[in-house]
């Protein structure tokens, strides 16, 4: 049986984090990562680039070979965990192996959800989760011309403008009334569908999808919804949503609701075992509810906690709660979600859809809780950092709701340590 003192399950941005903030503090201890994708680490985010073509799949590496090697890290590639003995303090691996440990992180990120369609498995279809599914997905793009896209969500719209520049004729079936619901209300969603309207891509909103069939060509599918309409495909892309990998958890003893539940310094309710990232279920920042919060920042920010907290690092730092943070580029637009919509009031709120521009701000208590733009300049981690550190805007509010930009860096740069 292999030995490590620490041993990381996962291999992106909270695996990595927890990788520096470790070596930070203990630089001679046994580390191992091991990832369940037989290659080097690589962000999910830079997926729809892949598929685009604007990214190169061999240069999307977050690390190589050497870094590995010059941090003393055994980077094991093409190794699934399907168990862990809390007790023995060992994880089992696909292969049959099994690796002992001191000390264990869980970043294993998530997977595809899959709606319970009736039909969903008879039909080819695609999702976008992992480097395979973009190069996959990416040779379908080319050779597509009737595609369909379930689900309006952030994935879903990245790969409905790739498809449309591509040429094909691309229809979105969504169930929530507008798109990318979770992060706009409908006045900047109606901005976002226009734009994809003017481009030719058929938007379906507050519909479902009740059945799937295979279509008369190889390769096609289609697709019946609620009202009776049927639509025909030779591209179906399904990206309704993702779920935390857990299939391993079974049996090990740790709480887990929708996710791993962690404590403020990423601990599971097992001793020796840590996680963070898309699998941790860890505090809200608004309620102290415990949420999974699947943004890049978080996740950084949650392995660095969880590799203190492994090492021992005198400095380690609690977790001061999730905040959603989202940046989308679409046909040239940006849009940026920082926050809570909920949280507070609407101190400023305004729409110019002629001119594809839009900001919203919340604030409660005199503290920024949510701030929401579409070609408006605003920096978002800025804003982010504002909304942690419970900035309080009382004394410069209106030049904020002017200039949330300008301001939020001078505030910044007041406080940043």
């Amino acid at each position: 049986m292999q030995q490590t003192h620490y041993l990381i399950v996962g291999a992106s941005h909270a695996a990595l984090a927890a990788v520096h903030a470790i070596r930070m503090h203990d630089e001679t201890a046994s580390l191992t990562v091991v990832s369940k994708d037989d290659a080097l680490p690589y962000s999910p985010t830079v997926l729809p680039y892949v598929v685009s073509g604007r990214s190169d799949p061999g240069r999307v590496f977050l690390r190589d070979q050497a870094y590995f090697e010059a941090h003393n890290v055994n980077y094991l590639k093409g190794e699934a965990v399907t168990a862990i003995a809390a007790a023995d303090k060992c994880v089992s691996l696909a292969s049959g192996a099994r690796i002992s440990y001191e000390k264990l992180l869980l970043a294993t990120g998530a997977a595809p959800q899959l709606p319970p369609i009736p039909g969903l498995d008879t039909v080819d279809f695609h999702v976008l989760r992992s480097l395979d599914d973009a190069l996959r997905l990416r040779g379908a793009v080319a050779k597509a011309r009737q595609a369909i896209v379930l689900g309006a969500g952030l994935v879903g719209m990245h790969a409905a403008e790739n498809l449309a520049k591509a040429g094909a004729q691309v229809t979105v079936v969504e169930m929530q009334p507008t798109v990318l619901a979770g992060y706009f209300d409908r006045a900047a969603a109606s901005i976002i569908e226009d734009t994809f309207s003017a481009k030719g891509v058929r938007l379906i909103m507050g519909s479902k999808v009740v059945k799937l069939a295979p279509g008369e060509q190889s390769g096609s599918a289609r697709v019946t919804l609620a009202d009776g309409t049927e639509l025909q495909s030779d591209l179906l892309l399904v990206s309704t949503g993702v779920t935390p990998v857990m299939d391993y958890m079974d049996g090990s003893g740790a709480q887990v609701e929708r996710g791993i539940v962690v404590d403020d310094t990423m601990r599971t309710s097992v001793d020796n075992i840590w996680a963070a990232g898309d699998v941790a279920q860890a505090r809200g920042f608004y309620d102290g509810a415990k949420i999974i919060n699947g943004i890049l920042p978080d996740a950084v920010e949650q392995g660095k906690i969880a590799g203190m907290a492994m090492a021992g690092d005198p400095a380690l730092k609690h977790y001061t709660g999730g905040v959603p943070l989202n940046t989308y580029t679409f046909f040239g637009q940006q849009a940026v979600s920082v926050g809570s919509q909920s949280e507070g009031e609407v101190a400023a709120h305004r729409v110019d859809a002629a001119h594809k521009r839009y900001l919203k701000i919340m604030i409660k208590d005199g503290r920024l809780t949510g701030i929401f733009g579409i070609n408006v300049a605003f920096d978002p981690g800025v804003m982010w950092e504002l909304i942690l550190r419970r900035i309080d805007l009382a004394p410069v509010r209106e030049q904020f709701l002017a200039d949330p930009q300008r301001i939020g860096r001078m505030l910044m740069s007041k406080t940043w340590r």
